[in-house]
């Protein structure tokens, strides 16, 4: 295996450095105490053209794969800057579109996509259902010549500012299907149609985006608002979670390196008693140990990344990149947070600020704990335990 990056692939993982020049860790943090959309560095992105990364070109994309969108998010978490808003939009949504969608909604919708002109949410998760996908119980009844969608989904990233929204629904109910994983359908869901509603989720993580319950009263849909094969929806889906998995893990691996940046830049100036605090192995060992953890799960995620794109089995490489790197992040975040001693919680420095993306990212989009069921069960093949 080569592990040379090409010219145009490090181009696109220094693309956060660049990026950070103009809006860095200050500004993102501004937009996150308010859960303010940070509109302009998303619109300099999209005309950079990186909201396309996996779409092809003559959708308005750069025609690249996975591994180029992982390069492009762990460069940009390097500098402190997590857009999960690029989870949810140009990883799970628009190259899910390009693969399954008719010619008319790759027309209709990826340009303007690309282009940053509107904007795209994923709706899969719900109250009673949780990490339990087959048991959502959001459907799409047929009506006369279209359907009918009412439900209710929860922990919808940037709902508000999204124009649509690609709602996992069930076209047949649980009851009715042999097969818990039959009856599914996604659908394209235009958010400003009759009948939706949203509610905000009070969440205390600084950042950016916000988080949204939504409300489906019978929407009115119709047979081209579907993506992919009506009633096969589950098979389609593993082609969005496990690249959600795999740019998440390259966030977890990103602020890590950012933190421990930070924190090796104070180590070696911060003085007390005879030297610079970074001489004492109490403070250097953790931080040396969090280095070569980071540096194994951003392998891992690489390799993630290249499976998916290379048609390989992709879920044990994709659960590991995330276990191993929201497992690392945390640990780089916390050896640098105690490097920093009592300014660590201080404004002033805007260090501890980093740890609460950090564990978000252990417990969503997919618990640590579901992540070793995976592992378990598919991997080592012991008996399912749930």
């Amino acid at each position: 295996m080569d592990f040379d990056l090409s010219e145009e692939q490090q181009l696109i993982y220094q693309y956060g450095d660049q990026l950070a020049q103009r809006f860095d860790r200050k500004y993102w943090m501004e937009n996150a105490a308010t859960h303010r959309f940070p509109t302009e560095m998303f619109q300099q992105i999209a005309d950079d053209g990186f909201l396309g990364v996996m779409v092809p070109e003559s959708y308005g994309g750069a025609g690249l794969g996975l591994f180029e969108m992982t390069l492009f998010m762990e460069g940009l978490a390097n500098n402190g800057i997590p857009l999960l808003s690029l989870v949810v939009s140009s990883t799970m949504s628009l190259p899910l579109i390009a693969r399954y969608g008719t010619e008319e909604q790759k027309q209709r919708y990826l340009p303007d996509l690309c282009a940053g002109r509107t904007k795209f949410c994923f709706a899969i998760t719900e109250p009673g259902a949780g990490s339990n996908t087959p048991e959502i119980t959001t459907i799409a009844r047929k009506s006369g010549a279209g359907y009918l969608l009412s439900g209710q989904k929860t922990f919808i990233t940037d709902a508000n500012d999204a124009d649509f929204a690609l709602v996992v629904t069930r076209t047949t109910p649980r009851s009715e299907v042999t097969r818990k994983t039959d009856g599914f359908t996604l659908f394209l869901v235009d958010l400003k149609a009759p009948g939706v509603d949203r509610a905000e989720i009070d969440i205390r993580v600084p950042m950016p985006e916000s988080q949204w319950q939504l409300f489906f009263d019978d929407v009115q849909l119709t047979e081209a608002d579907a993506l992919g094969e009506f009633g096969r929806g589950f098979d389609i889906l593993f082609d969005t979670l496990n690249p959600e998995r795999i740019v998440v893990a390259a966030i977890c691996s990103g602020l890590g390196r950012y933190a421990l940046g930070r924190a090796v830049e104070y180590a070696c100036e911060r003085e007390v008693f005879s030297g610079p605090i970074g001489a004492y192995q109490g403070l250097q060992h953790p931080l040396a140990e969090s280095k070569a953890l980071l540096e194994a799960a951003s392998l891992m995620t690489l390799k993630a990344a290249w499976c998916f794109d290379h048609n390989r089995p992709t879920g044990e490489a994709a659960n590991t990149a995330k276990l191993t790197a929201a497992d690392a992040g945390i640990k780089a975040v916390d050896a640098s947070i105690q490097c920093f001693g009592g300014n660590g919680f201080t404004g002033d420095y805007g260090i501890y600020e980093i740890y609460p993306m950090v564990r978000l990212l252990k417990t969503a989009p997919v618990s640590r704990e579901m992540i070793l069921n995976y592992i378990g069960e598919k991997v080592l093949g012991l008996p399912r335990s749930y």
